[in-house]
């Protein structure tokens, strides 16, 4: 049945991207009202924001992506939601630390059934030539539901707290969910069938890894790109503390922006992505070079630039749309690099190495050296790490093109043999 519709299914698993990363921001969103509502300090709330979330969704993701390779991706997306929903339900029920931390770790749990699947019914749905542009669409359920979270928490939110908020989202989620995980599975199940269990699917892994270094450099230069997830987690904090923007208006700003330049990086990073590589390996590792080279000089030239100078404004609209614009294009490349029996796992792999080595260790080393300039004396610490992370990632150039290089001496190699 999934065959005959696959628009249809790449539009239900938008929605369901959407509403999954509403759940995950909400925290955020209401940060205000929950920490002072359980008692949390700030260190508490970094854990369950940070830590917390980053634990579960790193283990977890590997394992359901190796289990969507063997079993049915609509049950394990269903029973995904399943789990994460009740768990936002039992977040809004939550009265502390302890409570809550264990109701966001089940979420996040939850949530890494949603990616590996996604991508490996995508993969069987769309052949090469539309591929990114289906990841692109589907990845903007990130900035969507970010931006959504924040209005949602600054509207409804205001008006009937942040527990009920929490409540109705996850009966939602459950009520998709156990629908989603009675569709079949028809796509692809001959492929799933030869699937590996989880060590040896691990060990197909590394041994693609070891084979074919441009998937290793496809994926390092991916994670890279995703500094700018840790640039932005002190971008709001750099505004106000060192530039004097005021934190409401900032706030708005960078909620719009996010939405409208994260969704134009992913439907538009996609879209061109078909239409220049049209499913060439050398071409899809070859397009990340491209949103790097506009967007790195733009938010390097910001750091340097007053509020006022419309400077700010174009970095911002840059570190939003420059993660967002390379998921088509390199996920396409990813999935591409191994059989069908891998595609699910290939992409838990990528997701697990970009959550720990850009999300985790990103923020906490970026927030780690601006406090460590602060104590030093730096008058503006935060620019400084910002500059920093945008030089981190100008390294992702040398990453894309490595990928180009081993690209074509596989190529290479084939056409002599």
């Amino acid at each position: 049945m999934l065959k005959r519709f696959p628009r249809t299914v790449l539009g239900v698993l938008l929605l369901i991207n959407i509403l999954g990363y509403i759940d995950r921001t909400m925290l955020l969103g209401f940060s205000p009202q929950i920490t002072q509502d359980i008692a949390l300090n700030n260190t508490q709330f970094g854990f369950l924001s940070g830590v917390v979330w980053v634990f579960s969704y790193s283990i977890m993701v590997l394992v359901l992506g190796s289990m969507a390779d063997r079993f049915s991706r609509t049950r394990i997306i269903g029973g995904g939601m399943l789990i994460w929903s009740a768990c936002t339900v039992l977040s809004g029920l939550a009265q502390n630390f302890e409570q809550m931390a264990l109701a966001r770790f089940m979420v996040a749990a939850g949530e890494a059934a949603l990616v590996p699947s996604a991508m490996a019914l995508l993969a069987d749905l769309f052949d090469g030539r539309h591929r990114s542009t289906a990841n692109g669409l589907f990845f903007m359920g990130i900035p969507l539901g970010v931006g959504l979270a924040y209005l949602l928490s600054g509207t409804i939110g205001a008006e009937v707290g942040w527990r009920h908020t929490f409540i109705v989202l996850g009966v939602v989620g459950m009520l998709i969910g156990l629908c989603v995980f009675f569709v079949r599975d028809d796509v692809s199940s001959s492929d799933q069938a030869h699937g590996e269990a989880f060590l040896p699917q691990m060990r197909a892994i590394f041994t693609a890894l070891r084979s074919q270094p441009a998937l290793c450099f496809a994926i390092a230069g991916f994670v890279l790109v995703h500094l700018v997830y840790a640039q932005n987690s002190f971008i709001q904090l750099w505004l106000v503390r060192e530039l004097g923007a005021q934190e409401a208006t900032i706030a708005k700003q960078i909620g719009v922006l996010q939405i409208l330049f994260g969704c134009l990086g992913a439907l538009g990073g996609g879209i061109a992505a078909d239409r220049l590589a049209k499913g060439v390996r050398a071409r899809l590792a070859a397009f990340p070079l491209l949103p790097l080279l506009v967007c790195l000089p733009l938010m390097l030239a910001s750091r340097f630039a007053e509020l006022d100078s419309p400077l700010i404004y174009a970095g911002l609209a840059a570190s939003f749309f420059l993660p967002f614009s390379v998921y088509g294009s390199t996920l396409s490349l990813v999935q591409g690099s191994v059989p069908h029996s891998m595609r699910a796992s290939i992409v838990g792999f990528t997701m697990m190495c970009l959550n720990v080595g850009a999300i985790a260790l990103g923020t906490l080393t970026l927030g780690a050296a601006s406090d460590g300039l602060a104590a030093s004396g730096h008058a503006t610490p935060l620019t400084i790490v910002l500059i920093a992370g945008d030089l981190l990632i100008g390294l992702a150039l040398i990453c894309f093109l490595l990928a180009v290089r081993a690209v074509r001496r596989e190529n290479g190699a084939v056409t002599n043999a």
